[in-house]
């Protein structure tokens, strides 16, 4: 009986990454549309409110882990759907009068960065205590792909599924998007209300404080959180992964520009990586799972770096005539590769870093970290691209600035996972 309760717990919280992703990706690729066509911003302008959007909720994760640790994984879950829902709500009425209102566009922008940046570390909060569970239950049996790998590939079908979504609304207009998004956020919040199990009483819990939602938190965590020097730098080394796989915003679509492709192409690497994510996740993780966190680790960020090394030091000969599309889709198949390797991986490993702490932050905080690298690094990428488009710098050399980081990390951040175990032991 326990076992299946665990097992519909388990495909909830993985269905909820579906869910999540369809609401968001309905949604939130219309934003630059709108912000040009009814707003008549400039590119640039467009730019700055979506980068803000991002940072918003990349940066407040740290926020959103702690108070999930204070709080409960659970409610703060449905909280974060509620502050979306509210977000995309604000979208919608920003149209509905006869002259649009920006301030209301872009508070509902941030407000839809703050309801993940709320919902997001709870999720993994409570799929790594499912993780826990299964692996206590199931110590006999052969290593096989974490929860966070099945997370990945259940958040890719819904980042599918969005946008398609979207498109058929898109007939109704904008506004009716967003409205859906914003239904849709109040049902995955009334629904998860009904289906994940209520916190049981501190005296009934089974299992160590810091691996439950539900067991009494200690304030203060995320100040122990900044303390922990070796997570940090875990931290600061795993911020090269995401920097690298926000290029498919950037330095991707600024190569297609280059070599005049139409931005329909943009469309088409999309799906690419959607089939590697479906297909491949899996496998990968399997991979993972027998060879161990360090190899992955080394293997993975080497792989976004060759990628981007097609880029840099391969000539575009060797992929034949129309060298440019073969030429970016290697170097999108391997950072992909890389992507779906080391993420999973170290998720996986933030429990371990917490040890009885609570994990809400240390979640929090790997994604902070992620996302004040994009905002810092894409504007040095940013700039460099433009100067190596003017020959103003070696065309290489953007993606070298790219390709040190994902080496760097390739070399110590196994060294950091090797010392875990003991660190954790001390703690």
């Amino acid at each position: 009986m326990k076992t299946n309760s665990s097992r519909f717990e388990i495909s909830v919280l993985l269905g909820t990454q579906t869910l999540f992703n369809i609401g968001f990706y309905a949604v939130v690729p219309f934003l630059a549309v709108v912000l040009t066509q009814d707003f008549l911003l400039a590119s640039t302008a467009v730019g700055l409110i979506l980068g803000i959007r991002t940072f918003a909720q990349q940066g407040l994760f740290l926020a959103g882990g702690s108070l999930a640790d204070r709080f409960g994984a659970r409610f703060m879950i449905l909280i974060g759907c509620a502050v979306r829902a509210a977000g995309f709500l604000m979208l919608a009425a920003s149209l509905w009068s006869g002259s649009p209102m920006l301030w209301l566009f872009i508070l509902g922008t941030l407000f839809t960065g703050f309801g993940g940046a709320l919902f997001s570390p709870g999720l993994n909060i409570l799929v790594a205590a499912a993780q826990s569970a299964r692996d206590q239950q199931r110590t006999t049996e052969a290593k096989r792909a974490t929860l966070f790998a099945w997370l990945s590939i259940t958040g890719e079908i819904g980042a599918v599924t969005g946008p398609l979504v979207g498109a058929v609304l898109w007939g109704w207009g904008f506004s009716t998007v967003a409205g859906f998004g914003a239904a849709f956020f109040v049902a995955i919040g009334i629904f998860l209300a009904l289906a994940l199990r209520k916190p049981a009483p501190a005296g009934r819990q089974r299992r160590p404080a810091a691996h439950t939602s539900a067991a009494p938190r200690r304030p203060g965590s995320w100040r122990q959180c900044l303390k922990d020097r070796r997570f940090l730098a875990f931290c600061g080394l795993h911020a090269a992964d995401l920097l690298a796989y926000n290029q498919l915003y950037l330095a991707i679509p600024l190569e297609l520009e280059r070599l005049d492709y139409p931005a329909q192409w943009l469309g088409m690497i999309f799906a690419w990586i959607s089939v590697l994510t479906l297909t491949l996740q899996l496998p990968v993780s399997w991979i993972a799972a027998r060879i161990g966190a360090r190899a992955t680790l080394r293997c993975g960020y080497l792989l976004s770096a060759l990628g981007f090394g097609v880029f840099a030091f391969i000539p575009a000969s060797l992929f034949g005539q129309d060298a440019g599309m073969p030429r970016i889709l290697c170097a999108i198949t391997l950072l992909t590769l890389g992507h779906m390797s080391v993420h999973p991986t170290a998720l996986s490993l933030v429990p371990q870093f917490a040890g009885e702490r609570p994990t809400g932050s240390y979640f929090g905080l790997l994604s902070s970290c992620g996302g004040l690298a994009v905002l810092l690094g894409n504007i040095l990428i940013g700039w460099l691209l433009v100067q190596a488009g003017r020959q103003a710098v070696p065309s290489f050399l953007p993606w070298l600035v790219l390709i040190l980081p994902l080496l760097l990390a390739s070399w110590r951040a196994a060294d950091v996972v090797r010392g875990l175990g003991t660190a954790i032991r001390r703690s």
